[in-house]
């Protein structure tokens, strides 16, 4: 066997290693077994959101299971292919199988990393939140930038997108936009994306050509699930209702009234303009209590402290990504100097190998300075 081909197999081992480790593989039996006893239980359905929840653990595990030995039994398979393709002198074979183990390793690295996405609230569905920052039309434009690169990555990961609210920029662009985004581990994926973004370009509204720097920020937060209780006092919360297509204002109509929650103790500011009013109430309230577990989160979890670090005004030294376009092509991470020069592809939603990298980074226990240190 070449020497590529065996870093290859050794690559696939260490991911499967890991997998086993993340599910804890020598009780995963066992716990499966566990759960199809309790899944046979006719009062099961008794609590449908108990149930749900249960259904739910059972399919995760038994993904992961499944996945584990199904690339385990790939692996064994083509390596069998190739001693035996070497001693008939099946050049073919032998490339086929070596083919097959470059597609089984980067199918473990992906499987691999979504494994470590097992922080408390990764599974879940996510708010995506879009604030252009300073620069003007400048930012308002970026800002919808972001907004197509966040929805085209979405998309591409066969998420749902749905657009709770947003507010148009002066000239062009936006001047901030919310998103809930449904899909498995959609919080665990985007998550690394809260903080400045950073656009470097020649200005389409500059006549002068000139290079400008653009700022927008992108907050990203879990949608708590029915069974977390989080309790909102209504003597902390004020809400105002106007017209969605007008300029705002708080008188209330009955027909197309958007909704704005303000959350006094902590000034969260959360709303959506759907046709009903009564709608909207519960769409910002259940984003409110999102936001309100977050910052529980945050208290309680110092690594999603770390991933949130940046926050702050959207302006210089707050970033945590920069988007060159002129004089050079390239986009930067800076927690982990990952960087690319393919600009297009970035902006058209290609931001996995980011996230993994921040994620990489999360679980190798590095800080952000630690990380930019080392570069």
């Amino acid at each position: 066997m070449r020497a590529e081909i065996q870093n290859i197999v050794a690559e696939i081992q260490k991911s499967l290693e890991l997998l086993a480790q993340r599910m804890d593989y020598e009780t995963a039996p066992h716990r499966l077994e566990e759960f199809n006893a309790r899944v046979e239980d006719p009062n099961l359905w008794d609590n449908p959101e108990n149930a749900q929840k249960l259904m739910r653990e059972r399919q995760v595990l038994v993904d992961a299971i499944e996945t584990y030995e199904s690339i385990k039994t790939d692996l064994s398979d083509n390596i069998e292919l190739i001693e035996l393709g070497e001693m008939e002198d099946d050049e073919e074979v032998v490339k086929d199988a070596e083919e097959a183990l470059k597609k089984l390793r980067d199918k473990a690295a992906e499987k691999e990393l979504e494994a470590l996405l097992d922080g408390e609230a990764d599974a879940n569905d996510t708010f995506l939140e879009i604030n252009a920052g300073a620069g003007g039309t400048e930012s308002c434009d970026w800002a919808s930038m972001l907004a197509r690169m966040y929805v085209r990555w979405a998309e591409k990961k066969g998420y749902k997108v749905e657009l709770q609210s947003e507010t148009p920029g002066e000239e062009a662009g936006i001047k901030s936009a919310a998103y809930k985004i449904s899909g498995h581990n959609a919080y665990g994926w985007l998550k690394s994306e809260s903080g400045v973004h950073r656009l470097v370009r020649i200005s389409p509204y500059d006549s002068a050509a000139k290079r400008h720097t653009s700022f927008s920020s992108v907050w990203v937060y879990p949608v708590v699930d029915d069974n977390i209780e989080i309790e909102v006092n209504p003597a902390d919360i004020r809400v105002d209702t106007y017209r969605s297509s007008g300029a705002g204002g708080q008188h209330v109509n009955t027909t197309d009234s958007a909704v704005r929650i303000t959350h006094i103790p902590t000034g969260i500011v959360v709303t959506s303009s759907e046709k009903s009013q009564h709608q909207n109430r519960d769409i910002a309230m259940k984003a409110l209590k999102s936001r309100l577990y977050q910052m529980e989160l945050d208290r309680r979890n110092a690594e999603i402290n770390a991933a949130h670090e940046a926050k702050g005004d959207a302006g210089w030294g707050n970033q945590i990504r920069s988007y060159v376009l002129q004089p050079y092509q390239m986009v930067k991470d800076l927690r982990t100097s990952y960087e690319t020069s393919d600009t297009k592809g970035v902006l058209d939603g290609d931001l996995d190998a980011f996230m993994a990298a921040t994620l990489a980074l999360k679980v190798s226990g590095k800080s952000r300075a630690e990380a930019q240190s080392d570069d």
